[in-house]
Parts: C-alpha cells; structure tokens; sequence
C-alpha cells in the first residue's frame, strides 16, 4: 500500500546540511543553517541553561506527563518576558509547544476551526510559514514586504495590500529580526500597521522567535507590544529556541490574547483539544530550563548579559560585512541597519552555486545567510569571495 505515496522532494536546507558534510575541502563555510554558532564555530549552551538543568537534576521529583496545556509556570514568566507591560492582566489563552513549529501550526489549526478563510503573509518570509497554514487548510494570500535589489522595506505596497484585506482574516507579522531578510519596522510603521489592523477586523499572529538577537530584549518586543494594546484579539507565536539555545529541546508556546477571561477559557479548551490529537503532551525538559531561569534573579542576569553578548557579535560582523560588501552592492550598507541572524543578498542562483563550487561557501540559493553563523575571522574571506562575483 506505500507504493501508491508518491516520493516527496528533499527539503532544499536539509539537503544543502548534507552537501556541507560531505565537503572535504578545509575552510569551508556555512552560511545556511539557521543557529547562532560562536568564534569556535560551536553552538554554545548558554551558561544559565546548564546551571538550570543542574538544579533540575538534583531537585525535579517527577517525570510525569504535564498535560497538554503544559507548565503554566512556564507561561506566564514567557508572556511576561516577551509581552512586557503589554500582557500584564490581559485575557490570556496559552498553551506549551514543541517549539516555535508546533505554535504556529496550533495557531493555524485554531484558525481553521474558527472559520478563518485567509491568512496574509508578506514575501519574502520563513519557507516554512505557507506550508504549515496550507496544511491546515487554510488559504495564503501574500503582501510584499521586502525588495530584495534596494534592500528596502516596501511599506506603503504591505499597507496598500492589507487594506483590502476582509474583516476576519489572518495576518503573519514577524515581530522582529524578520527571517529571511533581517529587515524591520520602526516604531511609527508598528504603530501605522497596529491601526490599520484594528480598523480592518484582522487577527494578528505575530511570531517571535529571535527575542534579544537583534536590538535588545525590550526592543525586538517592542512592535509586539504595540499591536497588543491595539487590536482586541491577537495570537503570538513564541520560540525559545534561539533566544535560550535550545533548538533540540522545542520549547515554545501559542498564546491568544482575548476580549474576555470567558474567551479565553474557550480558546485554550479549544488548543488542548488540538493539541491533544496532534502530539498530546508537549515536551517538558526545555520549560522547565526556561522556567528556572526566568525565576531567579541571578540565572535571569546571567542569561541576559549572555544573549547580550551575542548580539553585539553579530552586530559587529554586520558592520563588516556591510563595509566590506557595500564595494560590490552599494545597497548592501543596508546590512548594518537590519537585525536579527539573517540578511537575503541580492545573489542569483549561479552566482550561489558558484560560490558553492567554487569557494566551499554554502548558502541556499534563495542568498539568504546566516551572520550569526560566521566566524570574525571568516568574514574578510567571505567577502573577498562575495566580491569576486
């Protein structure tokens, strides 16, 4: 009976993790996977997840399911990290995930069930958004976001095309260090678009998966916050994947924010009820690490000044590679000013093969790359080599 399942194609940043692997050449480089990696090129566990998990060893007294709803402790200090005074007494709905993956796809089966016929995604995005909203049946209907060639932000295109959005459909926002291109938002455009989709009657789900990578940890919530005390109703996608380095833990949570606490009773009834015919019981290990540690001053300091460091890493090789790239694409001073672990380069698709073939610089052949995945003494290499093109 499995002869009639028709092969399905390699997932092309799978393939590309591969292609790297199996690369002998010595001072290969890899610009495609989607981690913080340090000047080592290891991807550290972060000093307060180790301290964490120690406690955890000495001090958890069960291993016990903890229910498709997750640890509750864990849901709230996660709103209150991310949400600020924006979430403080609102109407909340929340369930843990298996990562930032698993909230968005919660996120989309709770739409469908509602009746959401739309949701709108700007483009370029995360490959990843449309097929998990498409698996859950419900319709993409795209915006532009982003101009590749001007490395420009196409703000009045996004605002003209979600104004003809209808009362009751989804809109994805990326609350920060937008992944594929690094690009953001200001203050006054969060605000502008906050307006328009409460005007508009649209849902808002907002995924925040890079947290304190790009300009801050209040800053790169900021937007978030904004919208949150705009709009009645709102759902937010939270990973803790690259914010706490636990990318194979898959700790996450959906959150809805509600008109009322009956609301939300209803919603989150209506989450555990999918959850619990999707994978039932969500991971523990990761929450528990993030629950400690946003429940102890010192661990809390530690990691705080840890994600900070981190941060300013990637900042200062943003301004190199900006300095250094802008002699071939003067567009790309815009490097400096974007945020987050990912830029998308104005390449086309032989000039990434060529530099695949070439040079052992692996990228997918969209240009988006990874700076956080860049050793400082990689980057005067990978821009003599960007250069060459």
């Amino acid at each position: 009976m499995f002869d009639a399942l028709a092969r399905q194609p390699d997932d092309p940043l799978l393939a590309l993790i591969g292609l790297f692997r199996a690369d002998e050449r010595a001072g290969k480089v890899d610009l495609g996977v989607g981690v913080y990696r340090d000047e080592t090129g290891a991807t550290p566990i972060f000093r307060a997840v180790k301290a964490a998990e120690r406690r955890l060893v000495e001090t958890q007294p069960t291993k016990a399911y903890v229910g498709p709803e997750g640890d509750p402790v864990f849901l709230e200090r996660l709103w209150a990290l991310t949400t600020g005074e924006a979430g403080r007494g609102r109407a909340t709905a929340a369930l843990q995930t298996p990562g930032g993956s698993g909230a968005l796809r919660l996120a989309a089966d709770l739409m469908a069930r509602m009746g959401t016929k739309g949701i709108w995604l700007g483009l370029p995005s995360w490959p990843n958004h449309a097929s998990i909203f498409k698996a859950a049946g419900l319709e993409v209907v795209t915006y532009p976001f982003f101009d590749v060639p001007s490395q420009t932000v196409l703000f009045d295109r996004m605002m003209d095309a979600l104004s003809g959005a209808a009362p009751g459909d989804a809109v994805l926002l990326h609350a920060s260090c937008h992944n594929p291109t690094g690009a953001g938002l200001s203050a006054e455009q969060w605000r502008a678009v906050s307006d328009l989709v409460a005007a508009r009657g649209l849902l808002p789900l907002v995924d925040i998966a890079y947290q304190g990578y790009g300009r801050g940890l209040d800053e790169d919530a900021a937007g978030l916050r904004t919208l949150l005390a705009a709009v009645p109703e709102a759902l937010v996608a939270v990973s803790c994947s690259k914010s706490f380095g636990l990318y194979r833990e898959r700790t996450g949570a959906i959150y809805a924010a509600c008109g009322s606490a009956e609301t939300a009773l209803s919603v989150r009834s209506n989450l555990a009820a999918l959850a619990r015919t999707s994978y039932s019981m969500p991971p523990d290990h990761g929450a528990a690490i993030v629950a400690t540690i946003l429940g102890d001053e010192a661990l809390k300091a530690d990691w705080m000044a840890e994600i900070e460091t981190m941060r300013l890493r990637i900042t200062a090789i943003r301004e190199r590679l900006a300095a250094g790239l802008s002699g071939r694409w003067q567009v790309l001073t815009a490097i400096r000013e974007q945020e987050g672990m990912f830029s998308l380069l104005p390449l086309e698709e032989a000039d990434v093969l060529k530099l695949r073939a070439e040079h052992a610089i692996y990228m997918p052949t969209s240009g988006r790359i990874n700076i956080a995945g860049l050793k400082s003494a990689e980057v005067d290499a990978v821009i003599e080599k960007f250069r060459s093109l």
